[in-house]
């Protein structure tokens, strides 16, 4: 069976996604044809910083860039080069040159000082396809998709609306084969009947109107968020639905910190991406970096496309 052909981002190459690179390629190449969206002297620089080879074998597809990396560092010069590679990789899976993508994380900083209007891949991939894109991030046995993601917390409540809820549950159900998904309540005690608040009334009524418009019983709650995680429910449930980005993600990487992924669902095309992210603190440092996020991500791409 000929092997999925999967475009690899350079995501900031002053972070320690080239190392990753450099260091995965003997892996993920053993499962499919990594294409990595980048230039030759670029990461012939970053090579040299680490004092790693460029495999033989590698097959690179040209970005544009030219300057010198500075380790750790937020740079409108790396920002830029990072989302030319993002956006071309884009352009060939939705061209269908490559299967799938695997970003590898970028700066939110570096790309605002480079003057792009995103706040990361999934707000660019909501552009890009004119489509609701959802953030759902976790591996084998436990997956987070996330109902708001990178909003004030104090924003969290107005954006809980039936209609707009019951929408996100229908579109996140086209893209899961899961039977039994599991949605946080807000509040404490999900609420306590209405003592602690009563966003789950409304989180309980979009439940309700989706499961009936899917013929079936798909999606359970609102669970009350501190027993979520337990082993009791994990038994019963391996993915969940977070009203906002720490509810869901502060337990997640709790239990599945270096091999959790990212996924992007609701698009035409299949995108996973690490779970962690530039790692600055260690970039271009001999500190020991796990491989892990980066080949379930790879997995994950190959398998949905």
């Amino acid at each position: 069976m000929d092997k999925k052909v999967v475009a690899v981002t350079i995501g900031d190459i002053n972070s320690i996604s080239a190392e990753i690179i450099l260091r995965g390629h003997d892996t993920i190449k053993e499962f499919c044809l990594p294409l990595y969206f980048t230039n030759y002297k670029m990461l012939s620089k970053a090579a040299k910083a680490l004092n790693l080879p460029i495999p033989k074998d590698i097959e690179i597809e040209y970005i544009s860039g030219d300057f010198k990396i500075k380790p750790g560092k937020i740079s409108k010069k790396s920002g830029l080069y990072s989302f030319r590679s993002f956006k071309k990789a884009v352009q060939f899976t939705k061209a269908g040159i490559t299967d799938a993508i695997v970003t590898l994380p970028i700066n939110k900083l570096a790309w605002q000082k480079a003057g792009i209007p995103y706040k990361g891949h999934t707000d660019a991939l909501r552009d890009f396809f004119k489509k609701e894109a959802i953030m759902m991030l976790g591996s084998d046995g436990l997956y987070v998709a996330l109902y708001t993601e990178h909003i004030p917390l104090k924003d969290v409540p107005t954006k809980i609306k039936k209609g707009k809820l019951e929408k996100f549950l229908l579109n996140l159900s086209k893209s899961l084969k899961t039977q039994k998904i599991g949605v946080l309540g807000l509040n404490p005690h999900a609420g306590d009947g209405g003592v602690l608040g009563d966003e789950e009334r409304v989180i309980e009524k979009a439940i309700k109107s989706a499961n009936k418009k899917m013929g079936k019983e798909l999606f359970f709650g609102p669970i009350v968020p501190d027993i979520a995680f337990t082993p009791y429910m994990l038994k019963n449930f391996d993915t969940f639905v977070a009203m906002y980005h720490d509810q869901g993600l502060a337990p997640l990487k709790a239990l599945k910190f270096d091999e959790a992924i990212n996924v992007s669902l609701n698009l035409p095309i299949i995108r996973t991406s690490v779970d962690h992210g530039t790692a600055f603190d260690i970039a271009y440092k001999p500190v020991p970096k796990s491989l892990k996020s980066y080949i379930n991500a790879v997995k994950y791409a190959i398998d949905a496309s």
